[in-house]
C-alpha cells in the first residue's frame, strides 16, 4: 500500500499535484507564476476582490512584474484565483505568504500567520504538504503556526498527524521588488521541514519552479537564517546613515568616502544611506529577532540600535530641511514643500513602510503645506500606520518653482533630474541623485 508521503511525492514529481497560494501580493503572485511556469497546476487565494478580478482578467496590479505575467496565468488554463477559502481542501499543496508586520509597541504580529493556519485546520485533509514563506522568528513553524492548524482540525481530521499524515516546511521568501538582475526563479530557495519527509517534499516542489533550492537542517534554522540576512543589511546601513551624519557635520561628503572605500577589492562591501528604511522586511524583521531573544534570556544591544539609527533617520531628513529652508530665510511653518518619490526604493510603486510618509507627517506636523510627486504612485492608499489622501503632483518646471524645498526621497529613474536641478528653489537630496549638478546648484543643494 503507498504511504501518504510516497503518493504525494509522486503527485508532485508527475505534476499531478495542486498548488495552493494564501496571499497573492509581493511574494504569493511571483511565486505562482514561477511554479506555474513548472508545469503545476495554482489555486490562488486572496481576501481582496480586486485582485481577483484582475487576475481572471489578466491584468497585474503590481506594476514592477509587468502584465506578461499575469497574461501568461490567465492564459495557461492551469490557473485559478479565489476569494473562497472553503477550498483550501482542494490543494495538495498549500503555501503561506501573508505579511507579519509589528504591533503598536514593536512587538510582532502573527495575527495573519494564525488565521490562515486555523483556516488550513478547518480543511486538513491526509496528504497535504504545507509550507510557510512569511518572515518570522525562529520556532514559529513548529509553535505557533501549527499549533493554530491542530487546533481548528475538525473531528475527521483529529487522527493526523505532522510527518505522517501531512507534512509541514518554512521556506523563507527572498523578493526584491523592481530587481532586474534576480527572479523568483533564479534566487536560490532554502527549506526547513519539521521532519526529513517534510523537508523534502517542500524541495521537491520548490525545484519545480526555483532553479536552486537550499535543504537546511530544520524549519528554525531557515526562518533564523532569513532574520540573519536582513538584520545583517540593517545593521550595515545603520552603520552608514550614522556615518553620513558624523561626516555631514565635518562637511565631508559620506558618498565619496563610501566610494574611495569601495576601491579596496576585499574586506569591504558598499552600503548606502537614506531617509529611512522601507519594505516589508528590513524596517520590521529585527524586531522579530530582539523580541523572541528575551524569550532565551539574550540582549540584543547592537541590533536595537541599528534600528534605532534607521527608525531616526526621517527626522533627520526634516531637520536637514528645516536648516535649509532657515538659511533661505524661510520659516518652515507655512513653507511649500514637494516630497518627491512616495515608494520605498526606485521605480516600483511598492510603498510598504516607505520613509516618505513619515517625512511627510512630521513636515505637516510642523506646518508645513506638504504635497508629493511619484510617477509609480498616483495617490496614496490607506497603510499600516498612514492615511494622508494625497494625489501625485505633476513635475513640470512652473510646478518646481513653486515650492519653497523639494525634498527627493525617492530617487525614480523617470525623474527629469535636470529639469529639478534648474527650476527647483532648493532640493534637499537623500539619495545623492543630483550629485551631477552640485557645482551648478550651489547652495540650493543640501544633501541629507
Amino acid at each position: 500500500m503507498t504511504s501518504v508521503y510516497e503518493g504525494l511525492r509522486q503527485k508532485i514529481q508527475n505534476n499531478t499535484a495542486t498548488v495552493g497560494i494564501i496571499g497573492l501580493g509581493y511574494v504569493g503572485l511571483p511565486l505562482a507564476h514561477a511554479l506555474h511556469g513548472g508545469g503545476l497546476r495554482i489555486l490562488g487565494f486572496d481576501i481582496d476582490p480586486r485582485k481577483i478580478k484582475a487576475l481572471a482578467e489578466g491584468r497585474n496590479y503590481l506594476e514592477h512584474l509587468g502584465p506578461e505575467m499575469t497574461r501568461e496565468l490567465a492564459s495557461g488554463g492551469r490557473f485559478e484565483a479565489t476569494s473562497d477559502f472553503d477550498r483550501l481542501r482542494e490543494p495538495d499543496v498549500l503555501i503561506v505568504c501573508l505579511p507579519t508586520p509589528l504591533g503598536k509597541h514593536h512587538e510582532p504580529d502573527l495575527s495573519y500567520l494564525v488565521r490562515a493556519g486555523e483556516q488550513i485546520g478547518r480543511t486538513l485533509r491526509a496528504g497535504q504538504l504545507i509550507a510557510l514563506e512569511s518572515t518570522t522568528y525562529p520556532g514559529t513553524t513548529r509553535g505557533e503556526f501549527l499549533d493554530a492548524i491542530l487546533a481548528s482540525r475538525p473531528g475527521s481530521a483529529q487522527g493526523l498527524e505532522c510527518g505522517r499524515d501531512f507534512f509541514l516546511a518554512f521556506s523563507p521568501e527572498r523578493e526584491d521588488p523592481g530587481r532586474k538582475s534576480h527572479s523568483t526563479r533564479t534566487i536560490p530557495k532554502l527549506v526547513g521541514g519539521l521532519d526529513a519527509q517534510s523537508t523534502e517534499l517542500a524541495a521537491m516542489l520548490y525545484e519545480k519552479g526555483v532553479d536552486q533550492v537550499v535543504r537546511v537542517s530544520s524549519a528554525d534554522v531557515a526562518e533564523a537564517a532569513k532574520l540573519l540576512e536582513n538584520i545583517f543589511r540593517c545593521v550595515n546601513i545603520a552603520m552608514v546613515n550614522e556615518m553620513k551624519m558624523i561626516l555631514s557635520a565635518m562637511d565631508i561628503d559620506v558618498w565619496e568616502v563610501i566610494g574611495a572605500a569601495s576601491t579596496k577589492p576585499f574586506g569591504f562591501m558598499p552600503f548606502y544611506p537614506g531617509p529611512g528604511l522601507g519594505g516589508h522586511c528590513i524596517p520590521i524583521d529585527p524586531f522579530y529577532l530582539t523580541w523572541k531573544a528575551k524569550e532565551v534570556g539574550r540582549p540584543t544591544r547592537f541590533i536595537e540600535l541599528a534600528g534605532e539609527i534607521n527608525t531616526s533617520m526621517p527626522d533627520y531628513v526634516v531637520e536637514r530641511t528645516i536648516l535649509a529652508l532657515n538659511e533661505h530665510k524661510q520659516a518652515i511653518k507655512g513653507a511649500r514643500v514637494l516630497v518627491l518619490g512616495l515608494a520605498y526604493k526606485p521605480d516600483i510603486d511598492d510603498t510598504r513602510e516607505s520613509p516618505a510618509f513619515e517625512v511627510i507627517e512630521k513636515l505637516r506636523h510642523l506646518g508645513a503645506r506638504v504635497d508629493y510627486s511619484d510617477p509609480h504612485v498616483p495617490e496614496t492608499m490607506p497603510v499600516r500606520k498612514h492615511d494622508l489622501g494625497m494625489r501625485s503632483v505633476a513635475l513640470t518646471p512652473e510646478s518646481l518653482a513653486a515650492y519653497d524645498a523639494c525634498v527627493l526621497v525617492t530617487d525614480h529613474k523617470a525623474f527629469d533630474y535636470e529639469s529639478i536641478a534648474r527650476h527647483a528653489r532648493l532640493v534637499v537630496d537623500t539619495r545623492n541623485a543630483l550629485r551631477a549638478f552640485a557645482s551648478d546648484m550651489g547652495g540650493r543643494l543640501v544633501k541629507a
